[in-house]
């Protein structure tokens, strides 16, 4: 009970700083999330079509969410520097494969007689496309995004190390702390915001999802 609140006061008595942090984090977030959904949703288009195409695109995304973290954040060090930039690169790098699986998927997964059909109205390929493929593959790729966003949420806080923003901070000064005075409570509030800021996530996509998929749908995404 004590180190509760111990770690109660320490919020209570910082609640412009973790905002701050918070906020930082959540931007971090919805940046690399909002270019990772284009570039893969694009590519996912792209290759849908071809079983090459899919298997180049899904191994080159597999191989880079396998890299280790701090390897893949280093790595863009002596290109980018420290801060925000390499930070951005390398989530958006780990931020690709779900998306790009899903939109594979979900365009993959579309009933031929739908399609048929569609053709059969006269709709050429790319009216087949935006009017049949991807409003029916949304809440695949929805779900694709909501997975690759909790997942970059909590691998964001590693972009403290090389000087990116974030509640990564608390985690970090908590770590170098253990062991002295407002060490743990400092590690408790990295781990409790980050997990806040997931669920609030979380919340947006099912808000958004229901929102934008017609109930019929809404079970393909699982």
């Amino acid at each position: 009970m004590d180190g509760i609140q111990s770690w109660v006061e320490f919020v209570v008595g910082r609640p412009g700083e973790i905002l701050g942090y918070t906020i930082e984090h959540a931007i971090l977030v919805a940046a690399v999330m909002a270019s990772a959904a284009f570039v893969s949703i694009l590519v996912g288009i792209a290759v849908h079509e071809s079983m090459a195409g899919r298997s180049v695109a899904l191994s080159v995304a597999g191989v880079l969410i396998t890299l280790p973290s701090l390897a893949l954040f280093a790595i863009f060090i002596p290109v980018f520097g420290l801060g925000w930039t390499p930070s951005f690169v390398a989530l958006f790098l780990y931020a690709l494969l779900p998306i790009l699986r899903n939109t594979v998927v979900g365009l993959n997964e579309v009933d031929p007689a739908v399609l048929e059909s569609a053709k059969g109205m006269g709709l050429s390929s790319r009216q087949t496309l935006v009017k049949v493929k991807l409003p029916l593959a949304w809440p695949v790729i929805l779900t694709g995004i909501r997975v690759s966003t909790l997942f970059i949420t909590g691998v964001a806080a590693i972009a403290k190390l090389i000087g990116g923003p974030g509640l990564g901070h608390y985690i970090r000064e908590g770590q170098t702390r253990l062991g002295l005075p407002l060490g743990m409570e400092r590690l408790w509030t990295g781990v409790v915001f980050i997990v806040l800021l997931a669920l609030a996530f979380d919340a947006f996509y099912l808000i958004l999802n229901r929102l934008t998929t017609p109930r019929s749908l809404r079970s393909r995404g699982g």
